[in-house]
């Protein structure tokens, strides 16, 4: 199993910046990758970013150029600093991990995050 806990969210003006964190802990030994989802009210959820076990990253692009997913592997957390927000980043952010066991595929998510930028 894999816990995840995100922090780091808030209420911020359009044009402030943010930086989410998420902190894994138990069975992180072989996990494949971790991202970074939101869903808005009426929304469907969607990935923001995404970064591998090798470091390769992937952006929404919505957020190209404004957001940046990294990892600190000494303490097992990833961060995405989000900047130059907009009203329409208003969302709850969600940590997910994901690891491969053969055919199938295990999913871990965190609690989510409230994040809401004021015009």
């Amino acid at each position: 199993q894999v816990q995840l806990v995100e922090s780091g969210g808030g209420l911020v003006q359009a044009g402030g910046s943010l930086r989410l964190s998420c902190a894994a802990s138990g069975s992180i030994f072989s996990i494949n990758g971790m991202d970074w989802y939101r869903q808005a009210p009426g929304k469907q959820r969607e990935v923001v970013a995404t970064i591998t076990s090798g470091g390769t990253t992937h952006y929404a692009d919505s957020v190209k150029g404004r957001f940046t997913i990294s990892s600190d592997n000494a303490r097992n957390t990833v961060y995405l600093q989000m900047n130059s927000l907009k009203p329409e980043d208003t969302a709850v952010y969600s940590c997910h991990s994901w690891r491969f066991r053969g055919l199938t595929r295990d999913d871990y998510w965190g609690q989510g995050t409230q994040v809401t930028v004021s015009s």
